[in-house]
């Protein structure tokens, strides 16, 4: 007993260490943390497929100097219920009100999970944004292919990654070789079949919301994402930037973010 307690103490501290080092690895923050303000809305971000909560990284201490409590959501991406269901678990821990903030397929889950009373306002960052009975995969038909969907591979079990190059020359094609690299061994594989299901809800009817474009992205044709901020009738930003504007850009995503906290009730 006494030979599995030290184990187990050791196995922790190595978790322990661990962490700390991924902390130190990223600890390149611009500002402290001020102490998170209860008196505006909480940060909820939900990312999309081929990534995890880790693609906030850049953009959260931003949000944290500001004063605002900031939650990165970890979807499953095994299917558009499962990933709302984490992003309301994450809505419902939070004590007021919640800015709720979607990336790519992110914008699928919070158009659902944001039509939660304690959501004051939806932000999309170069993502989806469909219609109550619509599927995401809808939303493209009437516009040419995006370059990525080319590098788009599935697995046995039908959930779908991105190559090598894929992520390097068409996700985040504005970011250094060594971020990619990274980016393409942490990505969440999605199950194909998410990208068919059909919306129950469109939160954006009855939410305020903003709508970050990225005019060079390659996943999202650019033309799609203008069109969806109009019809959701979306505060629009353009930047330059590839899928991923909260790494090559986060300075221009947290403004929006803030924008959309400043103007939350």
């Amino acid at each position: 007993m006494k030979t599995t307690h030290r184990f187990k103490l050791a196995a922790a501290a190595a978790v322990i260490g661990l962490s700390f080092s991924a902390l130190n690895a990223t600890a390149a923050a611009p500002a402290a943390p001020a102490t998170p303000d209860t008196s505006k809305p909480s940060v909820v971000i939900v990312h999309g497929a081929f990534a995890d909560g880790s693609d906030w990284a850049k953009v959260i201490p931003l949000l944290q100097a500001k004063g605002l409590h900031v939650v990165a959501v970890q979807n499953p991406l095994t299917s558009l219920e499962d990933d709302v269901a984490a992003a309301k678990r994450a809505i419902d821990a939070q004590p007021g009100k919640v800015v709720l903030v979607g990336h790519s397929w992110g914008g699928s889950v919070i158009t659902e999970a944001g039509a939660n009373d304690k959501v004051a306002s939806l932000v999309y960052v170069a993502a989806f944004a469909p219609d109550a009975g619509q599927t995401s995969a809808e939303l493209g038909k009437d516009y040419p292919p995006a370059p990525g969907f080319a590098h788009i591979v599935a697995d046995a079990s039908g959930f779908l990654s991105l190559t090598k190059e894929g992520m390097s020359k068409h996700f985040a094609q504005d970011l250094p070789a060594s971020a990619t690299a990274v980016m393409t061994a942490t990505q969440g594989p999605i199950l194909g079949k998410s990208f068919e299901q059909k919306l129950p809800v469109a939160a954006w009817k009855t939410k305020p919301s903003w709508y970050l474009a990225a005019t060079a992205d390659h996943m999202i044709p650019p033309a799609l994402q203008l069109d969806m901020a109009k019809k959701i009738g979306a505060h629009l930003t353009r930047v330059n930037s590839s899928h991923v504007p909260q790494q090559s850009q986060p300075a221009k995503v947290a403004e929006v973010i803030l924008d959309a906290v400043r103007q939350s009730k």
